[in-house]
């Protein structure tokens, strides 16, 4: 298996700022809405958003929550071992307010259509937009397409897109592997 460089630490922060200044221009000062980090790996880019609103944009009310996906999932009874689930937290009403849904990776389009479904049980938003940091052009299984892209990838089914956080990998990285 080879691994190849997608983006390093500084290509992401530049993209963290971009997509920080792109949520500002649409979304002002975020009185109406709220940011929905998909668990688990979206987790990492919500929280690095939310902390760069705040800190470097003087955002003061952001609301960030996170959701966990796994019974929404269409592939949820077809796998070998039990899946994981992890914690949601959305300790704020989302009826009538614009969702930002955040992951890492867009790739087939399911974890989003799960996300979807699974956020209807918090009430019914006035609109949701998705963020990404990697958009797989190619997969798409699902007709989905996000507002907010941090890079554009054209990567091939067999290749892999791994996305690795400081705050796990002690270093923040975005692969392309062979497998």
């Amino acid at each position: 298996m080879s691994k190849k460089t997608l983006l390093n630490s500084k290509d992401i922060e530049i993209i963290l700022h971009r997509l920080a200044c792109q949520l500002i221009e649409n979304h002002n000062d975020f009185s109406n809405t709220v940011l929905i980090g998909l668990q688990p790996r979206g987790t990492f880019l919500a929280n690095r958003l939310a902390n760069l609103l705040k800190t470097a944009y003087n955002i003061k009310d952001l609301k960030l929550g996170l959701l966990d996906i796994t019974f929404y999932r269409d592939d949820f009874r077809r796998k070998d071992t039990p899946l994981a689930a992890e914690t949601t937290r959305i300790d704020f009403l989302i009826e009538n307010k614009k969702v930002v849904i955040i992951d890492d990776v867009l790739f087939s389009g399911r974890s989003i259509r799960a996300a979807l479904t699974a956020i209807q049980s918090f009430g019914r938003p006035d609109s949701i937009e998705l963020l990404v940091l990697i958009d797989r052009r190619f997969s798409r299984h699902l007709p989905i397409q996000p507002n907010y892209r941090g890079r554009q990838v054209d990567a091939i089914n067999e290749e892999k897109v791994l996305v690795s956080w400081k705050e796990t990998h002690k270093k923040d990285a975005v692969y392309i592997e062979q497998t």
